[in-house]
């Protein structure tokens, strides 16, 4: 029996591009929306649930709460400690996966269609009556505590929580969703309670569901997995604006290469412009090797292995950000090349051949994304959470398509603001200092 689980999950993993995507919507008796694609050649179903908020929603002195209670929503559950209750998925060949970001707590569940109603009663017991018990909660805190203080050597995610704490302020997207040491060693079993109820509540639910299901059936599970959770939790945080100052901020850190996170504001993924932008970034940075950073930073002068740049959109804020390391004597020239580029685009725009080269690859990416029951699920929900139509997939590349180098070039004029990217470097950089300009 095994052996046929892992047969259909290696089929499921290798399964080609789908062509077309048939979405339903479907409402539960209770009133709990989804977006499924039925798909009945194979006995398996992926589920994704997310709950808008995220960590985000932590309340005040409670960093790490929701993030922690996320990582112990598979360590028991009901009657099941957390031994039991992996032996119970392991014995059904389903897998659930819990995760928390600033803006989404996500739940991922894979099961075989004959073992779907024994699945369900699992995973609702994990939504709805998880256990955390003692010996997990700290299992599961020290494993927290192992990460922050890693984190803290690491100078990629030094980077990181510098930038955002600049640019943040006392938005939550400024410190990190795990907390710290202080914060989390302080939380309780009721802190970890009230942080489920604050972020698992039916105001902010999104379902994407493909497979061997039917929307009837589909209705019925939705209710008897999230019909019970609260019905309203926690307000959202306010929208966030980057406000980070022009300059370069300087990380002491003993190391011979140094790393650097930079950006400014960016654009919304709803924006009418943003498919523009997509392209400009692929051109100027979009991590291919003919990307124009790439060219100017590696390939000309050596000064790197590897420099990017992306379009960072979260719920509440749109960030243009990028990344590059080099040796301590070159990397204020990896960032001066940097900056030229950035001036260059945003004066100049695109070539035509830079224009067709970049909707070749972002048209043809597009279908690989719908490889599996799961990426599609994944996809589902996503669409939901920024109010696409439930008709944009066969749609998308057409408006990619669409883009003009006058668009772009008009998208580059305002988006791209060499003046205002902020450098935050960490190493040991020969000629850079702090400098920043309000």
């Amino acid at each position: 029996m095994k052996l046929i689980y892992a047969f259909f999950l290696t089929l499921l993993a290798v399964l080609p591009a789908r062509a077309e995507v048939n979405i339903q919507e479907v409402t539960s008796p209770g009133g709990i929306t989804a977006w499924l694609v039925e798909e009945h050649s194979i006995p398996f179903v992926a589920l994704e649930i997310r709950f808008r908020g995220g960590a985000s929603l932590d309340a005040p002195g409670k960093r790490g709460a929701i993030n922690l209670m996320t990582a112990l929503l598979e360590e028991g559950a009901a009657d099941m400690d957390a031994r039991a209750f992996t032996r119970a998925t392991e014995a059904l060949a389903t897998t659930f996966s819990f995760d928390a970001t600033h803006d989404e707590l996500s739940v991922s569940a894979r099961f075989l269609t004959e073992n779907q109603e024994r699945s369900v009663a699992l995973l609702r017991a994990a939504l709805q009556q998880p256990r955390f018990d003692a010996p997990a909660i700290e299992r599961v805190r020290r494993q927290v505590l192992s990460g922050i203080q890693s984190d803290l050597k690491d100078p990629n995610e030094i980077a990181s929580r510098t930038f955002h704490a600049a640019a943040y302020g006392d938005h939550p997207y400024a410190t990190s969703i795990s907390g710290t040491t202080e914060s989390v060693m302080a939380l309780t079993r009721a802190d970890l309670i009230a942080a489920k109820d604050a972020v698992m509540a039916r105001d902010r639910i999104y379902v994407g569901a493909v497979g061997d299901i039917t929307p009837e059936a589909l209705g019925l599970m939705l209710d008897e997995l999230l019909g019970n959770l609260p019905e309203i939790g926690a307000p959202l945080p306010p929208k966030a604006e980057l406000t980070i100052p022009t300059g370069v901020t300087v990380v002491d850190f003993a190391t011979p290469q140094s790393v650097a996170l930079f950006g400014h504001s960016g654009i919304s993924q709803d924006d009418p412009d943003f498919f523009a932008a997509l392209i400009l970034n692929q051109v100027l940075g979009g991590g291919s090797f003919e990307s124009r950073l790439m060219n100017e930073v590696r390939e000309k002068r050596g000064l790197t292995y590897g420099v990017y740049s992306y379009l960072a959109t979260r719920d509440l804020s749109s960030a243009y950000m990028g990344s590059v390391s080099s040796a301590n004597d070159r990397i204020a020239e990896a960032i001066d090349v940097i900056r030229d580029e950035w001036a260059k685009a945003a004066e100049n725009g695109l070539t035509e051949e830079e224009l067709q080269s970049a909707k070749t690859y972002i048209t043809g990416a597009y279908p690989l994304r719908f490889d599996g029951n799961g990426p599609i699920a994944n996809i589902l929900v996503g669409m939901q959470q920024i109010n696409l139509p439930i008709d944009y997939i066969p749609t998308r590349n057409e408006k990619v398509e669409r883009v003009t180098l006058e668009d772009v070039k008009r998208v580059a004029d305002y988006l791209l603001d060499p003046e205002a990217l902020h450098f935050v470097v960490v190493g040991q950089p020969e000629g850079l200092e702090t400098t920043t300009v309000n």
